[in-house]
């Protein structure tokens, strides 16, 4: 869940559902749940909780196999308040962000073959790996950018530093 308050509300440890653990997979399908109930109840929830507070998003990225909503604030060249919001997992949420913010959303999304997720120890899981909160994205969007990252350092380097200078151009 995006929130702490809800796995706090229920006993779990927020930052160990954050990591890649087997604590975390224990709970991932309830997780999904909730958060598909907080969803059809609310598609922005989950949004205007990352966003709370932000005075504009910069670049909203999707990238599959984490877990739902991270954020993380800085600063522009300008001094411009800028935000990065990680891990995006449905259409309705990049369509949130660029409802509500425009031109200014970046969308990003990072890929790997299916042999370098295996390398890095992924198993595909029925129910889970094949549900919208994992594969939301691929289908429906448009990227602004993809960056490759199957493990070749200095092109996943090269790519990203693309892209920082575009978005750093755009502050």
């Amino acid at each position: 869940p995006a929130d702490p308050l809800s796995p706090q509300e229920h006993g779990l440890d927020f930052q160990r559902l954050l990591d890649a653990s087997a604590y975390k997979e224990s709970y991932r399908q309830d997780m999904i749940r909730w958060g598909e109930e907080k969803r059809r109840a609310d598609p922005g929830f989950f949004c205007r909780t990352v966003v709370e507070g932000a005075a504009q998003p910069v670049w909203v990225s999707g990238a599959g196999g984490a877990g739902d909503g991270a954020g993380g604030r800085g600063a522009g060249a300008d001094g411009a308040p800028a935000q990065v919001v990680s891990d995006t997992r449905r259409l309705s949420d990049v369509e949130w962000f660029r409802d509500v913010y425009g031109d200014a959303v970046q969308t990003v999304r990072v890929v790997a073959t299916e042999e370098t997720r295996k390398r890095r120890n992924w198993v595909f899981v029925a129910g889970v790996d094949d549900a919208e909160s994992e594969c939301g994205l691929d289908q429906g969007v448009a990227f602004d950018w993809v960056i490759t990252n199957d493990g070749d350092e200095l092109s996943l380097d090269e790519q990203l530093e693309t892209l920082l200078r575009s978005l750093r151009g755009r502050l």
